[in-house]
């Protein structure tokens, strides 16, 4: 962090509520948000709030703690914490009266109670207050950025930045990456460098989608970038009998849905069809053209 901060470089880091430091915080401004309507974030269907805090004890400057509280997360987490413990409480049930030697999760959920000489498990009881403040943590998580902003601009942009990672990660689905099939480092290079361009592009696609797709009643399920760029590629242009290009047809319902998600509509890509035909004309020298 030191080292960032030095170079000045901006960092968002994602913790979960159980840890120490965030439990803290949690537990500090436990109910001050999870019910206001103004810190409901409509996008992800959460409730976040920002507050400032160390990141570590000798932290130069104060950083910026999103908190954020999840009910669908909450109901989850306490369903997989409960069947844990059950688990947990089934095979204690049957190491009793036998020497065991059980991991710190045990140690940390359970009080176990051993023979001193034959190291035999005799008794146990739940921590009661640990499974408590637990349960009381479910459903909450952080986000800590370097930068002063809102908690939804924080979701936002961690969400972003996931997306991209998982569309990285998942190049080779759509990009072609299984195989580079090049002969020299250079050219591997540029490949790579092209295909990181290439997504960097299909983010922002996708991001754009899917503001315009929250801003929709319905959730069209064009509204996706491959059903959007297949849809798309539908407009095309052809060459008509006096040997000009012009488009096929007219734009679709579906295809303005898309190209305004983009800040376009039919205008642009008819003024974008004459412009095309205009220059193929100008090449052609004014003649017609012959067959393809």
């Amino acid at each position: 962090i030191r080292y960032m901060d030095s170079c000045g470089y901006e960092f968002i880091i994602m913790v979960k509520g159980k840890k120490q430091l965030i439990s803290e915080l949690v537990l500090q401004h436990k109910v001050s948000f999870e019910t206001d309507r103004s810190c409901f974030i409509r996008r992800h269907r959460i409730y976040g709030k920002t507050v400032q805090a160390k990141l570590y004890a000798d932290d130069e400057r104060d950083r910026y703690f999103h908190l954020f509280h999840s009910t669908a997360l909450e109901h989850s987490q306490r369903s997989s914490l409960e069947l844990e413990l059950e688990r947990m409480g089934k095979l204690l049930e049957k190491c009793r009266m036998k020497p065991v030697s059980l991991s710190d999760m045990y140690e940390h959920y359970f009080e176990l109670y051993y023979n001193e000489q034959s190291k035999a498990l005799i008794h146990w009881k739940e921590r009661a207050d640990v499974i408590q403040q637990e349960l009381s943590l479910c459903g909450y998580f952080s986000i800590v950025t370097s930068e002063k902003m809102s908690a939804r601009e924080a979701m936002d942009l961690y969400r972003s930045r996931d997306v991209s990672e998982k569309l990285f990660r998942s190049d080779k689905t759509f990009l072609g990456s299984r195989s580079l099939r090049i002969h020299s480092q250079q050219s591997a290079e540029a490949k790579i460098f092209i295909e990181f361009v290439a997504l960097i592009i299909r983010s922002r696609l996708y991001t754009l989608l899917k503001d315009e797709t929250e801003r929709m009643d319905k959730r069209p399920n064009y509204m996706t970038v491959p059903a959007a760029l297949k849809e798309l590629d539908k407009i095309e242009m052809v060459r008509q009998y006096d040997g000009v290009y012009r488009l096929d047809h007219a734009v679709t319902k579906t295809q303005k849905t898309i190209l305004k998600a983009f800040g376009l509509d039919s205008d642009d890509v008819h003024t974008t069809a004459v412009s095309i035909g205009e220059t193929l004309a100008a090449q052609s020298g004014g003649k017609k053209y012959g067959k393809n």
